[in-house]
């Protein structure tokens, strides 16, 4: 008994997240908001590696495609997670955060894990192939059922 309020002491003192997301998210497979409301970052984790997307919709003056960067490297250990995306028209992308729980109950909540970290999003100079990298904190959030087949 004693022992077991040592280790809940330790982890809470440790800031305990880490113990905990180990064992409460064993897979971040899914689909998560991205930075505008109709950008969709898609995961799928296997054995701690990750592949996925990006899908980036233009502005109207841009196009009305969608741009879909593939992510090309990727991993989770633990509660970290850190990715990168190919490059599409001298663009691409790099995160590097941890999952946590969000405020939704189950998978088919949204909100149910949530992506916090630091994106970088790194434009490349075509005549000089100098990289210019902004830095933004960001949360990415869990994309619920319904939302999903509202995108169908």
């Amino acid at each position: 008994m004693a022992l077991g309020i040592f280790a809940l002491m330790i982890a809470c003192w440790s800031g305990g997240s880490s113990v905990v997301l180990a064992q409460t998210v064993p897979d971040i497979s899914g689909e998560y908001h991205f930075l505008a409301p109709e950008d969709t970052l898609g995961i799928l984790e296997e054995d701690g590696k990750l592949k996925g997307y990006i899908d980036v919709a233009q502005s109207q003056e841009e196009s009305d495609a969608v741009l879909t960067y593939q992510i090309t490297l990727g991993a989770r250990k633990g509660d970290h997670v850190e990715f990168k995306t190919g490059k599409i028209h001298e663009r691409y992308y790099r995160f590097s955060g941890t999952v946590q729980r969000g405020r939704g109950a189950n998978e088919a909540d949204s909100d149910f894990l949530r992506l916090v970290g630091d994106l970088e999003i790194i434009k490349v100079d075509s005549a000089t192939q100098e990289e210019h990298t902004e830095r933004r904190r960001e949360t990415f959030k869990w994309k619920g059922k319904s939302e999903r087949e509202a995108e169908q």
